[in-house]
């Protein structure tokens, strides 16, 4: 069946943090009197993140989403920082801590992403984002000059849905009124993103950046720039 959509996870697939998330962690958390380590705050965050519930708030208000994003963070940074408490003004560092992640400068793009994906619109294809993030991301890839790219940006907050839950995918296949085979889903994660995808009846595929291209197959990539070729055979 012929590709005519392609839908792309975020972190990790089309932006990164410009530098780790220990390092912002550790930075901000010093401004508030506390040292820590940005290796023990990497390996904290990672654990934490993994263990928190999943960024989805079913059948809440569109009004009440923001609040929610917002808490749910807290809750996990908090989490984070158990550690090393006490944190005396945990309020003042968590604010900026928030408001740094959902600006264009905390975050860097992948360096294929523009010429790939102004190449796939190119030939044709609709392009939109479905990832397991908040209402942040649309400002995020807009101030990274990509957001004009997407037809739409599904974030898991406010479809009310989380990679792998089908859900989320069937919420953008219904937006783009296309069936499942037509669609293909491409991030960097195995569960969420390639085999989430595949069970909600897409293709699925892993982009993993210290794959040696050789390598690459129909369903792992080493980069964005391999979809041209990918999509390109099934169309």
């Amino acid at each position: 069946m012929a590709v005519k959509a392609i839908f792309f996870d975020a972190a990790g697939t089309l932006m990164k943090p410009r530098r780790k998330v220990g390092e912002s962690y550790a930075a901000f958390a010093a401004k508030y009197g506390v040292d820590v380590l940005p290796a023990a705050l990497s390996e904290r965050f990672r654990i934490c993140f993994d263990q928190a519930p999943r960024l989805a708030f079913p059948g809440a208000s569109a009004d009440k989403i923001s609040e929610l994003e917002r808490d749910w963070w807290k809750r996990l940074v908090a989490r984070v920082f158990e550690p090393w408490r006490p944190f005396l003004k945990f309020d003042e560092f968590f604010a900026e801590l928030f408001a740094y992640f959902a600006g264009p400068q905390a975050w860097s793009l992948y360096p294929e992403v523009p010429d790939t994906l102004a190449s796939l619109k190119r030939s044709g294809l609709r392009l939109s984002v479905v990832s397991n993030f908040d209402s942040r991301l649309a400002p995020i890839l807009n101030g990274l000059g990509v957001g004009s790219s997407f037809e739409q940006i599904f974030v898991s907050s406010r479809v009310g849905y989380a990679k792998p839950d089908p859900q989320i995918f069937h919420a953008a296949l219904k937006h783009h009124e296309l069936r499942p085979e037509h669609a293909l889903h491409v991030g960097d994660s195995e569960i969420n993103d390639r085999r989430g995808a595949a069970n909600a009846g897409l293709r699925g595929v892993l982009v993993d950046r210290s794959r040696p291209a050789a390598a690459n197959d129909g369903e792992h990539i080493s980069s964005l720039e391999s979809l041209l070729d990918l999509v390109g055979s099934s169309r």
